[in-house]
């Protein structure tokens, strides 16, 4: 059986009295794309910190590639593409420069892979960085993260200021780094980029794993909208009795159900009454999807961050 790419068992990790990330099970096959979702404040920062060695736990394990996360923190770098979500750079080298210098800390680079990543995210490598505005910071920093081919490449919110099509080309490369067996790890709270190129999606909530599933399975979890037009106005209490309707609301002849059910039985609940004019469905997105792990249950939070506000930048989580 292959090595996992990332794995982590019972990681926990405290900042005083605050638990940022509480008794986290992972892991992450070779190459895949692995979602990690959370808002601000959910431990996923604190997560890939631990992962990179930035802190320690405070108590639990993580390896990557086999290789244990503090026992063996430089051997994994040769081993790891990492974009952190604050990444620093010295804004009076250009670009080149800056590349220069990561690739000068890791062995070298091959230079003609370089400019094809720069060109693919139009990325101008001649300004000095303090020039460059957000998101073209961002394309440096996605660059170096790529460059050297690592077996495994973690990202803090890599789509952080870029614009709309550089995110598309971003995507695509993602899943070439993929279908090349090697493995991403993508932390970020853009859910339709994870819906876009994660094959698994990990929700963390308040420092807990809630839930790791496949998109495809959170989907077809989720409740659909159906959207039913009729000749004339129906009755809307026939479609209260269908297994799986949540909700219908009838305006008019037009009918707009949210349903979780199958739709054999909704096509056989319309067989009597107005005759059927037109039927549209719409698969839940992953915000609706996320949003429902995220609607608190007071009871289901725990007590050490209840006082703790959303916005946790001040340590890191």
């Amino acid at each position: 059986m292959n090595t996992p790419a990332i794995e982590t068992a019972g990681l926990t990790k405290h900042y005083g009295d605050f638990a940022a990330v509480i008794d986290l099970d992972l892991e992450i096959h070779q190459g895949e794309v692995f979602g990690f979702l959370g808002p601000n404040g959910a431990g996923k920062t604190t997560t890939i910190r631990t992962l990179t060695d930035e802190i320690r736990p405070t108590r639990g394990t993580a390896s990557i590639v086999g290789l244990d996360c503090q026992a063996d923190s430089v051997a994994i770098r040769n081993h790891l593409g990492y974009l952190p979500g604050d990444l620093a750079m010295y804004p009076n080298l250009t670009g080149r420069d800056t590349l220069t210098y990561f690739a000068n800390l890791r062995g070298g680079v091959d230079w003609d892979y370089v400019d094809r990543l720069a060109q693919r995210l139009d990325s101008d490598l001649s300004r000095k960085v303090g020039e460059m505005s957000t998101g073209n910071r961002q394309k440096i920093g996605l660059i170096q993260a790529f460059m050297n081919q690592r077996d495994v490449i973690i990202m803090d919110e890599p789509s952080a200021g870029l614009d709309p099509l550089v995110q598309a080309e971003f995507q695509a490369m993602v899943r070439e780094e993929a279908a090349d067996g090697r493995t991403v790890f993508l932390s970020s709270h853009t859910l339709s980029e994870v819906q876009r190129v994660a094959d698994r999606v990990g929700i963390i909530r308040h420092g807990v794993l809630v839930a790791v599933e496949t998109v495809a399975d959170l989907q077809a979890k989720a409740i659909r909208r159906v959207d039913l037009r009729f000749a004339e106005a129906p009755n809307g209490t026939n479609f209260d009795r269908v297994p799986g309707v949540r909700e219908a609301r009838v305006d008019g002849n037009r009918v707009t159900i949210s349903f979780d059910g199958e739709m054999s039985d909704l096509l056989d609940a319309m067989r009597t009454g107005p005759t059927l004019v037109d039927i549209s469905t719409h698969d839940a997105d992953l915000e609706e999807i996320f949003l429902t792990y995220y609607r608190d249950d007071p009871a289901e939070v725990p007590a050490s961050t209840t006082t703790v506000s959303d916005n946790t930048t001040d340590v890191g989580v």
